[in-house]
């Protein structure tokens, strides 16, 4: 059975059809609704007060019971806190009979508007956003996340890179939806740049496409914070049915996306070529450490075509014109290149005489290559082959 009698006082402020004809109705309703008001803010506020004697009064009495337990322990006196906790004891005698109080009279309380109902629960949904593992990875878990993830998808990430129209893009990821994520933009992103650096233009603008295709299909997720995979239908219904300046923004990416791509592959090719270009060069480097070539361009023109004709006499002759400190200068960094090695005759002339070296015969200037004079070595004595820098720099490859 369903008790009604508790809808029977309702208090309500214009509930009377009929009143008296020297009274104004508009005005006697709101009397009463402002009384009924007053009254209902009276009852809060003593509510309230009763609440705040309530928790004072719990406050107190645990204060006073862990002061006399203390006390007990150090062996004081307590009379004085235990005629206190009497005294707070029977204050919650009162407390708690104002607390029926204060429950009967809101139980005979006529209900009204604003008491007759209340909310039974309330509950709000926000979709969060997905959770991103890249957000907390460090840049090593990264990428060799990345590295496992093109593992695994590379076939099917270079196919959708190949992918033309929207609707087969569209179809694409939604059949393998493990491909839209960061990982793919970035994928795209470095083939678009091994393809320019293979000078693949066309096929690289293409794949362009498609990396601005994910990437939009990402930012679009985060500004809905949802999962991305919930966007590729979305982007793709959006850049289809696009209005004119959609579609101007959506080019004008593409081709700033283009234009980044190659100036990256002229950077990667730059810098790819300064790099072997010190390598020939480290391998170009002499005993001394010195480029032959840089040395060759060095010297005198006279020198120059001494080397270049690989003339001995005329290397003597010049050397002889020249003063002795420019001479030996020149010759010392001809040393350190590799293009002049004092000792080379030597060791073909010791070749033909089994290694033995007559010490009467030999020149003290050249005899011991740590202290021969390079001003005062005799060309004569020099390795034809060193003496252009081509093949030295071959000879000491």
């Amino acid at each position: 059975m369903v008790d009604y009698s508790k809808w029977k006082n309702i208090e309500i402020s214009d509930d009377e059809d009929e009143t008296h004809p020297n009274i104004d109705t508009p005005s006697l309703f709101r009397w009463r609704h402002q009384a009924r008001l007053e009254r209902m803010e009276e009852q809060k506020r003593e509510k309230e007060e009763f609440e705040k004697s309530k928790k004072q009064n719990f406050k107190n009495l645990q204060d006073v019971k862990k002061q006399i337990s203390e006390g007990k322990e150090k062996g004081l006196d307590i009379s004085e806190l235990n005629s206190k906790l009497e005294k707070l004891l029977e204050e919650e005698k009162g407390i708690k009979k104002k607390e029926d109080e204060i429950k009967t009279k809101e139980r005979v309380t006529p209900w009204n508007v604003d008491t007759i109902s209340n909310p039974g629960f309330t509950k709000t949904v926000i979709n969060k956003p997905a959770f991103r593992q890249n957000e907390k990875l460090s840049d090593e878990e990264r990428e060799k996340r990345m590295k496992a993830f093109i593992k695994e998808n590379e076939k099917l990430l270079k196919e959708y890179g190949m992918l033309r129209k929207y609707d087969d893009s569209k179809r694409f990821l939604q059949e393998h939806p493990q491909l839209v994520c960061e990982d793919t933009a970035n994928y795209l992103v470095m083939w678009c740049i091994n393809l320019e650096l293979e000078d693949k233009q066309m096929l690289s603008q293409h794949v362009a496409h498609q990396c601005i295709c994910m990437q939009y299909i990402l930012e679009l997720s985060k500004q809905l914070e949802v999962d991305p995979r919930s966007c590729v239908s979305s982007f793709f219904i959006k850049v289809q049915e696009a209005n004119p300046e959609y579609k101007a923004s959506f080019d004008d990416e593409l081709k700033a996306f283009q234009e980044r791509v190659s100036k990256r592959a002229k950077e990667k090719l730059e810098a790819a070529l300064k790099e072997q270009e010190e390598e020939d060069r480290q391998a170009r480097l002499g005993p001394g450490g010195l480029d032959p070539m840089e040395v060759f361009e060095s010297l005198p023109q006279c020198l120059k075509e001494c080397f270049e004709k690989q003339d001995i006499k005329m290397l003597q002759d010049t050397i002889e014109k020249m003063p002795q400190d420019e001479a030996a200068y020149h010759m010392a960094r001809c040393v350190d290149s590799g293009l002049w090695l004092p000792e080379g005759g030597k060791k073909a002339e010791n070749s033909e005489n089994n290694g033995e070296i007559d010490p009467a015969t030999a020149d003290p200037a050249t005899a011991d290559p740590a202290t021969a004079d390079p001003a005062t070595a005799d060309p004569v004595t020099a390795d034809p082959a060193t003496t252009d820098p081509a093949t030295a720099a071959e000879k000491n490859e």
